[in-house]
């Protein structure tokens, strides 16, 4: 997620796709193509062999040089990008079982605590030969096994992202909670098809390390679909561009607005750079337990707005799609 690029929009990092049983004996290694499941989500099954590789690929060294990647959105694209228009209705929230202090923040070292520190972590993948990085958010679901992040930090350009595991609360090239690989790894249709900035939204499922799930091990973040706009936000990541390095949590937080421009994204005032895509927005945050509701995740910025960030609203979609990695 670098943000400030050289077309009229920068996308922030990016992520992966298909659904599964299309992977023939013998050819564990080869990717499987993108599904979709009905209107739900594009999904990909991760080859056991993939699975056993990233297990060991992710070295201390790997992970503190890995990219953020900064794929560029034109201005005819951007300009073309449309939506749906977005309201209130059906607003569905998703519960996990004070007075702000840090609010408002343009960007800086998170130093609060509490379940965010854990729930947070960084993503690394490999796309098209690179060593890469985004950033993701544990959050509250059937399988205790559900990361949510940004659509391009599993699938950008028709390339699906392998070795891709998250890292909770890293820091400087450690794992203190160990490193998770995905077993699937899913975005919306829209995304998909077209990777239309309007559904830049994401998902893994994980499987178990040494007998435990993720969120037994690191706690979870509720969310809120169709929750509105115009909220009070906090936005965390692992931005890994300068002026940051990737080595710990960054978060802004401020009142949130619609996008006046080319997406129905909310906008914030953040100035997280390359790899902090994917990360949580919070709305509903407390400061002393470090625990809000899901709305968005971090994914672009215009180049002539600088210090401004961008995130897809969790409609209908992003609802599908995580009801999807839920159960899966």
């Amino acid at each position: 997620m670098r943000r400030h690029r050289t077309a009229a929009v920068t996308l922030l990092a990016l992520g992966a796709l298909f659904t599964g049983g299309l992977v023939a004996p013998g050819a564990a290694n080869a990717v499987p193509s993108a599904t979709t499941d009905g209107a739900s989500a594009a999904t990909r099954t991760v080859p056991p062999a993939e699975r056993q590789t990233a297990r060991t690929f992710w070295t201390a060294d790997r992970m503190r040089g890995a990219t953020p990647l900064d794929p560029e959105l034109g201005p005819a694209a951007a300009a073309t990008a449309k939506a749906p228009a977005r309201s209130d209705a059906g607003e569905a929230t998703v519960v996990p079982g004070s007075a702000p202090a840090a609010f408002p923040q343009p960007g800086g070292p998170w130093t609060g605590g509490g379940a965010v520190v854990s729930t947070s972590g960084r993503v690394f993948f490999t796309f098209q030969g690179r060593t890469a990085s985004c950033s993701g958010n544990a959050v509250t679901s059937q399988n205790a096994s559900t990361v949510i992040t940004a659509g391009h930090c599993v699938k950008y350009q028709g390339s699906r992202h392998t070795n891709w595991v998250f890292v909770p609360a890293y820091h400087n090239g450690t794992a203190p909670y160990g490193q998770w690989t995905a077993t699937s790894t899913l975005t919306t249709p829209q995304w998909e098809a077209s990777e239309d900035i309007n559904y830049d939204v994401g998902a893994a499922v994980v499987a178990p390390l040494n007998g435990q799930r993720l969120t037994s091990v690191v706690g979870a973040q509720g969310l809120q679909f169709n929750g509105g706009y115009n909220k009070p936000m906090y936005a965390f990541g692992f931005p890994a561009a300068a002026p940051y390095d990737g080595t710990k949590l960054i978060h802004c937080s401020g009142n949130s607005s619609k996008d006046f421009l080319f997406s129905q994204d909310h906008s914030l005032g953040c100035d997280m750079t390359g790899g902090s895509s994917g990360g949580p927005w919070f709305t509903g945050f407390d400061e002393t337990t470090g625990t809000g509701l899901q709305v968005s995740v971090n994914s672009f910025g215009y180049t002539f707005l600088p210090n401004r960030m961008f995130g897809p609203y969790f409609g209908d979609e992003a609802k599908a799609l995580y009801d999807k990695a839920q159960t899966s």
